[in-house]
């Protein structure tokens, strides 16, 4: 029987459960701030993940148009602070 490390068994347990995009929202809510700014986490009121879509609440109309002006790079940094193509999609609300 072959050994794997504890990190790759805890990699291959959330690969397969439902828990994976939990902890994935609280990463996101975690590293909000250093992917976007100080500012922009400031005014930004909601983030969350559902089904590879990036959810964000801001009442800012400025702050808003400028995310969606943005949404490409915002998908990117998202993407890569998390390790892995988890984000498609960004509502702004």
């Amino acid at each position: 029987m072959g050994e794997i490390s504890l990190q790759e068994a805890m990699q291959q347990f959330l690969q397969k459960s439902k828990l994976k995009s939990g902890i994935q929202a609280m990463q996101i809510e975690d590293a909000w701030e250093k992917i976007m700014g100080k500012t922009v986490a400031k005014y930004t009121e909601k983030i969350k993940i559902i089904n590879h879509t990036l959810f964000i609440h801001t009442n800012v109309a400025p702050l808003k148009q400028e995310l969606r002006f943005q949404k490409e790079i915002i998908i990117s940094r998202v993407n890569e602070a998390l390790g892995e193509k988890v984000i498609k999609e960004i509502v702004i609300n």
